[in-house]
């Protein structure tokens, strides 16, 4: 589940302790195997006040980038 909120091996590897990534791995394909998120679609939205950037980034969205003033985000459905 680690794995699945962060998407940062290293960091999975460290908490659970592992001396090789090897090992940490093995989660991680269960991980691929239970949510598959081979999956690319996504709900993008655009805010452009500060509290409309944070509310979405506490909720899981992504930064993607920002254009003529608007940021763009997205989560993946």
């Amino acid at each position: 589940m680690l794995y699945h909120q962060t998407k940062d091996p290293y960091y999975v590897k460290n908490f659970l302790g592992h001396k090789s990534l090897r090992n940490t791995e093995i989660y991680i394909n269960i991980e691929h195997a239970i949510f598959d998120s081979s999956s690319d679609e996504f709900t993008v939205r655009v805010a452009t006040k500060p509290e409309e950037i944070k509310s979405l980034l506490e909720v899981g969205f992504d930064y993607v980038c920002e254009k003529d003033g608007l940021v763009f985000l997205r989560k993946r459905k």
